[in-house]
């Protein structure tokens, strides 16, 4: 642990909540961090500085945790003017060795200062600026630079950085209570969960199998959820699988065809929000984009949630599959999520797209809709993360 380069840990919109919810969100995001990295944590004036016993894995993790926005490597010192210019040059000559900067190339610095002084933030960019060119001699560029380096000036300490590294962003996880996920192999319930944990939520992944009409195989979703889990510092990510077959034979020999993928994710709202009363969740998160297929156009979406009586939350609802694709690739599921499966063999060939809600409902009394997902829902079983 290097006391002189601890590393800045940015927040964004918990910053604007009101005192008491601000302090709730802070200790919630410190405690995070805690459970990936070893070190000391100090929280000061909107900023979480962090001495990390291991520098690199601080920085790799920093990188996945909800709630942090951006984060910096810094270099401090003493705020006088002795001690910054001595400081700006060594980190100038250290960046120029790795061939960071270079003196063909114009800098900009730029000041942000807390706290009272005997000098205002442009003058200590200029100050720290002379000192660059004392070195160098680069050529001065404030409007269009290629170097910026940063100088946060912090009462009696001064910290040095010329990198803003991003971070996830949103909420700290844990804040906003609990969600059930449905999430399959595909691409789109991934993501899905991945947003409402960057909004702060812990999760509980409920998975369908469909086995004889899909493989079977658990091999997707487990590698989904360990990708999931790099984000959920803080939380109690949860993996949960019923056996859906049988159920899914029922809507095919005793309904009409056509609404065998309506009756499907119907009976998966209400099998999750058992789960959710178990779990004490507060609403149910899917992939639903509308329009992208059978079961999301919005009349199967009426009649699919109607029964259902918690929220369930689509946060990709309006986003169409390139969006998706880009969200995945981005947090690591969609290479996952493209890898070969027997897709469904349950679907139609002609599924129903324009669901009347009556009638949904006369096939789900037919069918007896309630004791059947009760039944689905008494093969809850945690999957084995070790036997795929």
């Amino acid at each position: 642990m290097d006391k002189n380069k601890p590393i800045i840990v940015r927040y964004g919109e918990i910053g604007v909540k009101s005192p008491k919810v601000r302090k709730r969100f802070e200790r919630k995001l410190i405690s995070n961090i805690k459970t990936l990295i070893d070190g000391k944590i100090v929280l000061e004036q909107g900023r979480i500085f962090l001495f990390p016993e291991n520098y690199e894995e601080a920085l790799e993790s920093l990188k996945k945790i909800c709630g942090v926005v951006s984060f910096s490597p810094t270099v401090s010192t003493e705020t006088n003017y002795d001690s910054i210019k001595a400081t700006v040059q060594d980190y100038i000559k250290d960046l120029i060795e790795k061939g960071q900067f270079s003196i063909e190339k114009s800098f900009a610095v730029k000041c942000r200062r807390v706290g009272t002084h005997d000098f205002s933030s442009r003058e200590m960019a200029g100050f720290c600026g002379a000192a660059v060119v004392d070195l160098t001699g680069a050529p001065v560029d404030l409007s269009n630079p290629d170097f910026r380096l940063f100088v946060e000036v912090r009462d009696d300490k001064t910290y040095l950085y010329h990198e803003k590294i991003d971070g996830v962003g949103g909420l700290p996880i844990g804040t906003q209570g609990r969600l059930i996920a449905l999430v399959s192999g595909g691409i789109d319930s991934p993501v899905a969960s991945y947003l409402m944990m960057k909004r702060g939520c812990d999760l509980t992944i409920l998975n369908f199998n469909n086995c004889p009409y899909t493989s079977g195989s658990s091999e997707k979703v487990v590698k989904i959820y360990e990708k999931l889990k790099e984000y959920s510092a803080g939380s109690d990510l949860r993996l949960y699988q019923v056996n859906y077959g049988d159920f899914l034979k029922k809507c095919k020999d005793e309904a009409p065809e056509r609404m065998t993928c309506v009756l499907c994710k119907s009976g998966m709202y209400q099998i999750a929000e058992k789960l959710a009363k178990r779990e004490n969740a507060l609403a149910i998160v899917d992939g639903s984009s509308v329009g992208q297929v059978a079961s999301q156009t919005l009349p199967n979406i009426l009649a699919t949630r109607y029964s259902t009586s918690i929220p369930v939350l689509s946060p990709l609802i309006g986003l169409d599959k390139l969006e998706i694709a880009e969200i995945g690739k981005k947090i690591g599921t969609y290479d996952i999520s493209i890898l070969p499966d027997s897709g469904c063999k349950a679907a139609p060939k002609h599924p129903e797209t324009n669901a009347v809600l009556e009638k949904v409902l006369e096939v789900k009394k037919a069918i007896n809709m309630d004791e059947e997902t009760e039944k689905v829902f008494s093969s809850l079983h945690e999957i084995d993360l070790d036997s795929e």
